[in-house]
Order: C-alpha cells, then structure tokens, then sequence
C-alpha cells in the first residue's frame, strides 16, 4: 500500500450495524431473526452495489436472489462475536482481540432511584428527566420543552449497556453537558458500568428539536490489552477516525480524528490513506449513520442511500490505496 516496508498501513472501516444474518444467541437479546442486509435485499427486491459485491458481498449475502454472485476480487467471510455483549464497544473491542467477556448491565426498566440521586449530586442538578428506554428522538418531542422550562437533563437508555444524556446546546450548555457526561461516567462503576456514557446535544425549539452532530461517548475502558495498546507501544502510528477514540477510552490512539456525517468519514479516510504515512500506520475507521440515523429509526430507503453512498466512494478507496 505505500512505498516502502516501513511505511506499509493497515486500514480497516467499519459499517457500524451492517450486520448479515443473527447470532446463535440472538434470542437472548430479543433479536432473533435479525438480518440487516438480507432484509433490505427483501425490501428491495436487491440490492445495487456493485463496489461492495466485486469484493464478495454476494458470497456472504446474494444481493441479487436467484442470480449467480459475481465472482469476487476480495477475501470474504463472515465471523461470530464471543463477546457476552451486541453493543458498539463490544464488538470493536473483540476486532481488536479484547471481547467482553461478561455482558454490561442494562436498564429496559430506568436506571435505580438511589443511583439517579447520587447522579445528580454528583453532577449538580436538582432533577432529571425520563429514566426509561427510548429512542432519541421520540424522547425529545416527549420532553424536550419540559426540559428547556427546568433546565433538568433527560437520561435515557437503550437495548444497548448505554447512559445517555440529552439538553440543549444553547438552554443547557454543550461544555456543562460534557462536564455532566464526565461525571456520569465517574460513578456508573461496578455493578453500574455500562459500556457507554453518551452526550446527547440537540438545538432547537419546541416541534423542531434536532440532534447535532456533537454527541460524545465516554466509554468503559478495554477489558484487556487491545491491538491499538500494542501496535501504538511498537511504534506504529494509530489514527482512529469517526467516533474510535471514545470507543476505546482514548486509549492507544495516536490521532482521533472527529467526523460527524458518514460523508465527512469518508472524505477524511481518502484524505488520510492519500496522505504518504511517516512510518506504519493502523487506520481504524467508524462509519456510524447506518447505525444511528437509519437503522434505530428503522429507515429502509436512508440505509439504502448510505451503503450507495459508501459503495460508491470504493472505487477511490481503492485507488488510493495503490498510489
């Protein structure tokens, strides 16, 4: 990939969700017959990506029922998680050789009143709102205004192990969320360490509240030593693009590179695979909207339109890499 053997980099992207066929304890997880990309081919009657299928897509997943697959240019598998978990810190902390081996905590029922309490002594609130399961953007046409009237942050969960705080950028505060998430993620420990502590920040007034692009994760740290602990102490340079760094605590990443929009991720990739690396380099890249704008909403056409987007930009990931 580069010019010489000392500056030879390792790329990998991850399409945050994009999953081919459910786990054998999917069940568990209330998630039994799970199939992203086998049920977008259904809706859709196939799936157009021809980048993507030159490099075996079709071989794990025919993206074309009743055609023959392509025959592929790439390597291609899929593998099963061992990790007691299905959430985002799970599954890249096992592609980087540190799968959780006991499942982080969850909440479908709201967090503990006794844990809330020493929440919001802790942070410096007089109140919260929510405590419950719920997508994010539902919970801020629930609460939203209620929220801008008391200033009280909403804390909210999910399926996932995850503690997540929504408030204004402008009523609340973007940094005084931040500050609030820090310590959230000081005293969820023990039997309360989720995986994720989550700034949720949205603009906005009442009937058009939005979500920005200024979410922050404030992760549990790696169970055990990572790829990244080991490559960063041999000397090799770790960029982690899109939202890596807080996956894995900051730790062993050489450079964290913030990208919002699947687009930006993508844009920022090409311009650092392009870009000739000093020394070796393990590029380790998020592309999250598959996940967060398309697939929790249960958005078929927007999750359609992103893997065309990403398919798309293959061609130049690719051509870039030989340069």
């Amino acid at each position: 990939m580069a010019e010489s053997e000392n500056k030879k980099r390792v790329i990998v992207i991850v399409l945050d969700s994009v999953g081919v066929g459910e786990m054998p304890d999917a069940a568990q997880y209330g998630d039994k017959g799970s199939d992203t990309l086998g049920h977008l081919v259904d809706k859709f009657g196939g799936l157009d990506l021809p980048n993507l299928e030159k490099l075996g897509l079709s071989k794990i997943k025919n993206l074309h029922p009743g055609k023959e697959p392509m025959p592929a240019e790439g390597a291609y598998g899929k593998m099963t998680e061992i990790s007691a978990s299905k959430d985002t810190t799970a599954g890249h902390w096992e592609i980087m050789g540190s799968p959780a081996r006991r499942p982080f905590p969850t909440y479908p029922d709201g967090f503990p009143k006794d844990l809330l309490e020493t929440f919001k002594k802790a942070a410096g609130v007089n109140g919260i709102l929510g405590n419950k399961a719920s997508s994010g953007t539902v919970i801020l046409e629930e609460l939203g205004e209620e929220h801008v009237k008391t200033g009280f942050p909403i804390v909210y969960t999910s399926a996932d192990s995850v503690f997540q705080i929504a408030a204004h950028e402008k009523y609340f505060g973007l940094d005084r969320l931040y500050r609030v998430c820090e310590k959230a993620r000081e005293i969820l420990t023990g039997p309360h360490a989720v995986a994720r502590v989550i700034a949720r920040p949205f603009t906005g007034e009442p009937g058009s509240f939005e979500r920005t692009t200024n979410r922050k994760d404030y992760a549990i740290q790696p169970v055990s030593t990572t790829l990244l602990d080991l490559a960063s102490a041999s000397g090799i340079n770790v960029v982690g693009v899109g939202k890596i760094g807080d996956i894995f605590a900051h730790r062993g990443i050489s450079e964290e590179q913030h990208t919002g929009l699947n687009a930006t991720g993508i844009k920022q990739t090409i311009a650092d695979i392009k870009r000739a690396p000093a020394k070796k380099e393990l590029l380790f890249v998020n592309l999250v909207d598959f996940d967060s704008l398309f697939g929790h909403r249960r958005n078929s056409q927007g999750y359609y339109d992103a893997l065309k987007e990403f398919d798309a930009a293959l061609p130049e990931i690719r051509k870039s890499m030989l340069k």
